[in-house]
């Protein structure tokens, strides 16, 4: 439950101009960094190509490079949970300044590296230790990010500024999107291998590191401030009293960050190459129309979570994102001329990513929020985002629909959790935000 603390420190706080540029860095910086970790996707192939041993058959190839992108996840638990730790000891900012300092380095580095000509299997597992810094800076960021900017905003405007956030995270997949889009229709396969695939890398390290510069101008979070002031803060490990004292809210947490990895990574990331591979769809031009799509979806589904309540707000999406899916998939291989509109409408669906973090957020008190969401977020992307990829790609050969059965799965869950939500006062208002 809520602080009291945390309650005279916000209450009434409106939302100022100075709280809407905190929030629009905020956004800006978190696209950045997403774009840092996520570019790795868009360029598996290339990347599977260049860094593996040429008489590697394919689809083991593709199996090793899933599996060096889902090492980044695994790293995450550890460094959220670090990164927490100070960020509800010493503050918001600093951790936030530090997670896409951590992540800027790396992705310049892997736009540098030698390939397997060079180094040989040195070069792999310099991917994989370099993909390793960059899951423990993103594993700050994200629940940082969604924290430092529900403790800038009143508690009725708490899903919408969740939302927009949201949005500013998935506009750094859409970047990516774009820069994918634009290398690989500049230049040729030959040019791509031989050196165009390191450009995405290079250019999002140097962003990142303006985005450094550019959170200098952050200031820390009221609610943290007043914490701070009247000396309440933790007074033990804080991820000791989460386990202990907030166990309900790990679930819950953990819930709808499985929902938001199948409906990112699955629905986002995977489906142009599962589209190309299974049905020689070219998807990348739909993709970039979904990924606004999600930007979209993220900002309504926000904004109903704050005027309807959560519970209904992620049942509904929970919905529409199973049926929208799973109609795409079924239907593109005899109508491929309806892929646009409906990976649109899926990205729409999709936008169920800016309720999770209104869930989230909610369910921890300030004094351990930042660890408490960064523990339960982190440890749950890790096991459900990182396999994702590979799990998908073998059980595809068992069933060629298994994607579209994954992510209706999902959906049902956001329909329980929902459910149990309205049954709760979860659902309408948890009263450990500002009011």
């Amino acid at each position: 439950m809520a602080t009291s603390q945390e309650t005279d420190a916000s209450a009434s706080r409106p939302l100022n101009r100075r709280d809407v540029k905190v929030l629009s860095l905020s956004a800006l910086g978190g696209a950045l960094e997403f774009y840092d970790f996520i570019i790795f996707v868009y360029f598996a192939t290339v990347v599977g190509q260049l860094f593996f041993p040429p008489e590697m058959p394919e689809w083991l190839r593709q199996i090793q490079t899933f599996g060096i992108f889902a090492a980044g996840y695994l790293a995450r638990p550890l460094g959220g949970i670090i990164m927490a730790h100070f960020g509800d000891l010493l503050g918001r900012k600093k951790m936030f300044t530090l997670s896409i300092f951590l992540m800027s380095v790396p992705t310049l580095l892997i736009g540098v590296m030698p390939t397997y000509d060079t180094l040989g299997y040195a070069a792999p597992l310099l991917l994989v230790a370099l993909r390793i810094l960059q899951g423990a800076a993103v594993g700050g960021e994200v629940p940082g990010a969604w924290v430092f900017v529900t403790e800038h905003v009143k508690r009725h405007h708490v899903g919408f500024a969740c939302g927009t956030l949201s949005a500013g995270l998935v506009s750094g997949i859409l970047i990516g999107s774009l820069m994918s889009a634009f290398i690989k229709t500049t230049y040729s396969d030959a040019e791509l291998a031989a050196y165009a695939w390191r450009i995405p890398f290079l250019i999002g390290g140097v962003f990142g590191l303006l985005a450094v510069y550019l959170r200098r101008w952050l200031h820390e979070t009221p609610v943290f401030a007043e914490m701070q002031q009247k000396k309440a803060l933790a007074e033990e490990l804080p991820v000791k009293s989460v386990l202990r004292n907030h166990l309900p809210s790990v679930v819950l947490s953990m819930g709808v960050t499985w929902i938001l990895t199948a409906a990112i990574v699955v629905v986002i990331l995977m489906t142009p190459s599962l589209l190309e591979t299974r049905y020689g769809l070219d998807a990348s031009l739909a993709n970039v129309y979904a990924i606004l799509g999600v930007v979209v979806g993220s900002l309504a589904s926000g904004w109903c979570a704050d005027r309807l309540g959560s519970g209904p707000t992620i049942a509904f999406w929970g919905v529409l994102l199973a049926i929208s899916y799973w109609v795409m998939m079924t239907t593109v291989s005899t109508h491929p001329e309806w892929l646009t509109p409906l990976y649109i409408l899926s990205g729409f669906a999709v936008g169920i990513v800016g309720v999770v973090p209104t869930i989230a957020v909610k369910s921890f008190p300030a004094v351990v929020r930042f660890t408490g969401l960064s523990f339960s977020y982190n440890v749950a992307y890790a096991i459900f985002g990182g396999f994702t990829p590979i799990v998908v790609s073998v059980l595809m050969t068992v069933h060629p629909l298994f994607p579209a059965v994954y992510v209706a799965a999902l959906g049902g869950l956001g329909v329980i959790i929902g459910v149990y939500l309205m049954q709760t006062s979860s659902g309408r208002r948890l009263a450990v935000m500002p009011s």
